[in-house]
């Protein structure tokens, strides 16, 4: 096993058992949010487009409205405790959504209740995970074992779908609910064993360790409004809401009128989700890490937005199904395995108190508050009357400022990376001889 693990991870002997547990945590976390995330958008073509907007603002009120009450809970709950109780909470709300749907109500009713569940499910299973890794691991070791981990994940978000598709076809829809709970309360035997392993492992996070204080909103929003820097990568989030939201219109349009079957809608959107997640995989272990050292970050950064003028222009040409799955394909692999990536980078060049504090908002608030705002626009979009091969052309300008941004953000990271490295080099040269 040693030696196996060796060949893809830099991995210590010590290590092993840990690594392996945090690997397996985060496959059955993943593999729970992807069973369910079909029903989700299957409800939601249910539902209706021309309401859509109402689901995602509903998502970012629930959102913040549950940032201080999960802080006050992990504040007071020692994570042996804290784990268990985010997820058994989870997992039992999930079977009260199966009990209701099961007992004949109607699934229009239903819909926007789960809508918001499984958006805010996996916002905070998938935070609650990486908080409990960044207590677990050193910073040294997380450098190490962090990429490896995350590919649990990714094969967790692969074996979800190919679930979905199987039970979908043998035992109904609504039994995803209950197979997601079930696989979502595995992860409590991976805590415990997490919990036990790490007892006797010095890998544990000191608390010296930068990083340990807890994020403000505030203070987050007055760094960003200070830093042009932040506050493009603000921009940059919100290019890619707006495109994303004005995609997932179109998707509840079309393959409505596309597939009229329920179970049918589910299994086209788990394949969709398997067909991500398998390209994602073999990007991340193949490219990204290749791509990034090579090219760098501007040329990374651009890449989605290219692919996203190209993808918008064949969307309002050609708003066929075919097409739109297409798009969504390219955009979802390379906002994983490619854009994602490299926005992270774009905070190594800040201070600390950016890191911490101007990130947590961007990745919540920004993020969410852009999906939210992005979902009204295209309903305004759809109100004027445009078709939605008129709605695919309104973004392309969209998708031409991302790219703008993204060009501007590439050379400001290395310029400021660059600055460091000149400074040192005008101190030596400075230095007597």
């Amino acid at each position: 096993m040693e030696r196996l693990l060796q060949r893809v991870v830099q991995v210590k002997r010590e290590e092993i058992p840990l690594v392996l547990w945090s690997f397996a945590y985060f496959f059955c976390l993943l593999a729970a949010y992807y069973m369910i995330r079909p029903v989700r958008d299957e409800m939601a073509v249910q539902y209706g487009p021309e309401r859509l907007q109402h689901l995602f603002t509903a998502t970012f009120v629930t959102m913040i409205a549950l940032i201080p009450l999960f802080g006050w809970l992990a504040s007071r709950l020692p994570v042996n405790r804290l784990l268990p109780v985010v997820y058994v909470t989870f997992a039992a709300i999930l079977a009260v959504f199966f009990a209701v749907l099961a007992g004949g109500a109607e699934r229009v009713a239903v819909a926007p209740f789960f809508f918001v569940f499984v958006s805010v499910f996996n916002l905070f299973v998938v935070s609650v995970f990486w908080s409990f890794m960044a207590d677990l691991y050193s910073t040294e070791a997380s450098r190490r074992l962090f990429g490896f981990i995350s590919a649990g994940g990714s094969l967790g978000a692969i074996a979800g779908p190919i679930g979905a598709n199987v039970l979908v076809r043998y035992v109904g829809v609504d039994s995803l609910l209950l197979a997601s709970a079930g696989t979502l309360l595995v992860t409590l035997v991976c805590i415990g064993a997490l919990l036990r392993v790490s007892g006797s492992k010095r890998l544990l996070r000191g608390s010296a360790e930068p990083g340990a204080a807890p994020a403000s909103l505030w203070i987050g929003v007055r760094r960003i409004a200070r830093s042009p820097y932040l506050a493009a990568i603000c921009l940059f989030v919100v290019c890619y809401t707006v495109l994303g939201t004005l995609l997932y219109f179109q998707q509840v349009s079309l393959v409505k009128q596309a597939v009229p079957d329920t179970a049918t809608r589910t299994q086209l959107f788990a394949t969709v989700d398997l067909a991500v997640n398998a390209l994602t995989l073999l990007t991340q272990f193949f490219l990204t890490g290749r791509l990034l050292s090579r090219l760098g970050a501007t040329a990374m950064l651009v890449a989605l937005p290219v692919v996203s003028v190209a993808g918008f222009l064949a969307l309002g040409a050609f708003n066929l199904l075919p097409v739109l799955v297409a798009v969504g394909v390219l955009r979802r692999v390379g906002e994983f395995a490619i854009s994602k990536p490299t926005r992270e980078t774009l905070f190594t060049v800040v201070p600390q108190e950016d890191k911490y504090q101007a990130k947590n908002v961007i990745d919540t608030v920004i993020h969410r508050g852009g999906d939210a705002a992005s979902s009204w626009f295209a309903a305004g979009l759809q109100s004027a009357g445009l078709s939605l091969a008129g709605m695919a052309f309104a973004g392309v300008p969209i998708a031409a400022l991302w790219l703008a941004t993204a060009l501007y953000l590439g050379r400001k990271h290395e310029r400021l990376r660059a600055a460091p490295a000149a400074s040192a080099s005008a101190s030596a040269s400075a230095a007597p001889a």
